[in-house]
């Protein structure tokens, strides 16, 4: 492309390019909101600034004033289910995947490229088509996860718990602490020496 015809194209779409923040994003926020509507349980004051891709079962319930930013993963296996409270706030790139039982509560926050799974494949001679193992998992409420974390099956963490960046949460964390690490282990719980 000459440099004469991408500048008059640029001088052209200038102004269209501007409509989108007042005009094409938040018709973009709706439709998102419809799709994901017709799929899974979730309350209409959710903001969702991508589209969640919703995969296996679709046993996912949402509640009101969560954000929930782009290339967020929510699959439901099996008995799986996926229940998210209020106010929550999911982060870039978050996965969720649940063969049991996941449940986030009211106002917890997950850090960019978290994972969350509660089930790993099952030992056997074939390991794709040996099945699952795990256990549920609980994220009380008010909960910060930090980014690039890891949190496997049977981990419940306690309400206002902070977990550090890039953890991978092995066993359960107390309410009030402060969980960091590979594996993560408690620094800190509130009113306590560790």
């Amino acid at each position: 492309m000459s440099g004469a015809l991408k500048k008059t194209l640029v001088a052209l779409l200038t102004k269209p390019a501007g409509w989108h923040d007042t005009f094409w994003e938040p018709i973009g926020r709706i439709w998102r909101m419809a799709r994901a509507r017709a799929r899974i349980k979730i309350g209409t004051s959710c903001v969702l600034t991508g589209q969640l891709h919703i995969l296996g079962r679709r046993q996912v319930s949402i509640g009101e004033q969560g954000y929930f930013y782009r290339d967020i993963h929510l699959e439901t296996q099996e008995n799986g289910r996926i229940q998210i409270g209020d106010g929550v706030v999911l982060s870039s790139g978050v996965h969720l995947v649940s063969f049991y039982s996941i449940t986030v509560e009211k106002g917890a926050m997950i850090g960019e490229f978290t994972s969350v799974r509660d089930a790993n494949h099952a030992p056997g001679d074939n390991y794709r088509e040996s099945g699952h193992v795990g256990k549920p998992i609980h994220i009380g409420a008010n909960v910060w996860i930090g980014r690039g974390c890891c949190i496997l099956p049977g981990v419940t963490i306690g309400a206002n718990s902070i977990i550090g960046a890039n953890s991978v949460v092995t066993r359960s964390v107390p309410a009030d602490s402060v969980a960091l690490g590979t594996p993560a282990r408690i620094v800190k719980i509130k009113g306590e020496k560790v």
